[in-house]
């Protein structure tokens, strides 16, 4: 039966009641949380999904606690929070939910797993400190979401409930826009294997709209490909494709003679009508037309050929 109470613990919150909360929300829309450590309410009942308090993890009693000697591992001895749990029990249904295609959902559940929900757990169980973030330690989403908790000398008895609750909402903006990022990047995996196939062994991949595609071109080993060009807004771009996930080298740079010119200045220099401009950094052009773009393109493989590339 779908539960009537969502029970977490009452006091201070942290990242992983709250994000915990996001998931199962949506999921029970009508269901009421419950913040408590009153013994009535943590206890497994059948009205009710029980977090990150009540001493137990028991997903068959629908139970997920991490507190208590034995607390439940990953398969690779790492900790669980209460978000790993819930994730690992409630994610799928959750993506499926926020109508997930059936093929991505268990490649956008492993993937945010592994890269939202594991560093939540790992923080809230001192497994990471937020320090090894440096300068940023106080920018990282566990630390955000605890500083809106009341300051210490608040007098509403209200006020940690209700801050709650605001918190809730701003945490479930995260994690919808990341689950959202993570589909948009499998929706354009799709386009991108497709205009990989047509390029065939061309060195120029043209998309028909700007989407992240550079792990579908190192996945699809196109390694042969130097530029992509594609609509944005009113005029096309030409850019350059990484060498690798971090830095900025690239498989080819735009022709030297263009660096930081525009319009008829940067027409003369490569000789393509309707050329508008290109960054100094030469990994960006664009131009009115798309044959415009495709034209610098063209140009800019010949001369990254002419200077020793692999034919």
């Amino acid at each position: 039966m779908a539960p009537a109470f969502l029970v977490t613990h009452s006091g201070g919150f942290h990242a992983d009641e709250l994000l915990s909360s996001v998931i199962l929300t949506r999921l029970f829309p009508n269901a009421k949380i419950v913040r408590s450590r009153s013994p009535e309410w943590i206890t497994p009942a059948e009205d009710r999904i029980i977090y990150d308090v009540g001493g137990l993890y028991d997903a068959g009693r629908r139970i997920f606690d991490h507190h208590q000697r034995g607390a439940p591992l990953r398969d690779d001895g790492q900790p669980f929070s209460s978000f790993g749990l819930i994730w690992k029990h409630y994610g799928r249904d959750y993506l499926a939910a926020s109508n997930l295609p059936e093929a991505h959902i268990e490649a956008v559940h492993t993937s945010f797993d592994g890269s939202f929900v594991l560093p939540v757990d790992l923080v809230d169980n001192g497994a990471l400190s937020p320090a090894t973030a440096g300068q940023l330690a106080g920018l990282t989403l566990p630390a955000l979401l605890e500083t809106l908790k009341p300051v210490f000398d608040e007098t509403d008895p209200d006020a940690e409930d209700r801050s709650f609750h605001e918190a809730l909402a701003i945490a479930r903006s995260f994690v919808e826009a990341r689950i959202s990022k993570s589909a948009a990047k499998l929706r354009a995996e799709t386009m991108v294997e497709q205009a990989i196939e047509r390029a065939g062994q061309g060195r120029i991949l043209e998309l028909p709209m700007g989407m992240p595609f550079r792990p579908a071109v190192v996945k699809a080993g196109a390694d042969h490909l130097l530029f992509v060009v594609h609509p944005r807004g009113n005029d096309w771009t030409l850019t350059g494709i990484r060498r690798a996930d971090e830095g900025f080298d690239l498989r080819a740079d735009l022709p030297a003679s263009w660096a930081g010119l525009t319009n008829a200045d940067l027409e003369a220099a490569c000789g393509v009508k309707g050329a508008t401009f290109c960054h100094n950094g030469r990994f960006i052009a664009a131009a009115k037309t798309r044959e415009a773009a495709l034209a610098m393109a063209q140009l800019a493989v010949n001369e990254a050929l002419a200077l020793g590339l692999p034919a």
